[in-house]
């Protein structure tokens, strides 16, 4: 854990994970975090997947928006050297105190050979190693890793100040609360679905699981989250989607959004489904920003 555990109020209960913005310009996705602003959300969760780099996303949409909190949810420790990722996390803390979190993780393509474990540990003491003539922020810049098995959240814990987990279930969370403790920051994405029909939901569902369900680092969690072999292929069986992705009715959606809080998670980031690339959710997040404590 870092040496002085640092607060995450600021984040509020609730956020937006999207990774809409990849398929936005720069204006369109100005205009889309400004609204999201001026609606109360006071954070954004965005991964590093499809070409859009990590930092100087975040740095414009720090550079769009007046008090909203930005999350690199990840920055690929694979994309860049620890120095280069100190560098800009430092310059980003610097230009906008308080306002950006530093999210780490192993996603993509590991080098072959690689222990995950290991490799972020190294990347972590690297990071902490670095000497620079950079100024450093008046605040402190909040680093947290993404984390799902036991040994990576205990390092969470131990090495950062806190976990954020993709795609788990509310056991999970629970879970993943009593490996890091009560103090350390747990923030947890749920994928939302309005749509009422189970077939029509499972479907769009599946879709946006098949990537996760087909490769092995995915799998090996499901397999921790307790689903079977039969329940992770074909596609996903009910019971592992409806887990993944919560799909109904603004009450259904956020019952489960309050489960996982209930179950020991600071922060909820909240990722819309069902939204074509280039369309906005933005009437999803107005909906949920009128029936959530933001």
């Amino acid at each position: 854990m870092a040496e002085t555990q640092r607060s995450f109020t600021d984040l509020g209960r609730f956020g937006i994970y999207t990774f809409d913005f990849e398929h936005l310009p720069a204006a369109r996705m100005r205009d889309a975090v400004q609204e999201l602003e001026d609606l109360g959300w006071r954070s954004f969760w965005f991964p590093e997947v499809f070409g859009r780099e990590a930092f100087t996303h975040a740095g414009l949409l720090l550079a769009a928006t007046r008090r909203m909190r930005i999350v690199n949810a990840i920055a690929n420790i694979w994309l860049r050297g620890a120095w280069a990722a100190h560098g800009a996390a430092r310059l980003l803390g610097d230009a906008y105190p308080g306002r950006y979190v530093f999210g780490l993780g192993v996603g993509g393509r590991p080098k072959p050979g690689t222990k995950l474990l290991t490799a972020m540990s190294d990347y972590l003491d690297e990071l902490d190693s670095l000497e620079t003539p950079n100024p450093a922020p008046d605040v402190p810049v909040r680093r947290i890793l993404a984390a799902y098995g036991p040994k990576m959240l205990a390092l969470a814990g131990e090495r950062t100040d806190g976990a954020h987990t993709y795609h788990v279930n509310v056991e999970h969370t629970a879970n993943a609360r009593e490996i890091i403790g009560p103090d350390v920051f747990l923030g947890v994405e749920q994928a939302v679905l309005f749509e009422p029909d189970p077939a029509k939901a499972r479907a769009i569902a599946r879709e946006h699981l098949r990537l996760y369900l087909n490769s092995p680092y995915n799998i090996a969690k499901f397999r921790r989250l307790g689903y079977s072999e039969e329940e992770i292929g074909g596609g996903g069986a009910d019971r592992i989607v409806d887990d993944l992705v919560v799909w109904g009715d603004l009450d259904t959606i956020t019952a489960r959004l309050h489960a996982h809080v209930e179950a020991g998670a600071d922060h909820v980031a909240v990722q819309v489904l069902g939204v074509e690339p280039g369309a906005s959710a933005m009437p999803y997040w107005r909906m949920l920003g009128d029936a959530l404590p933001l």
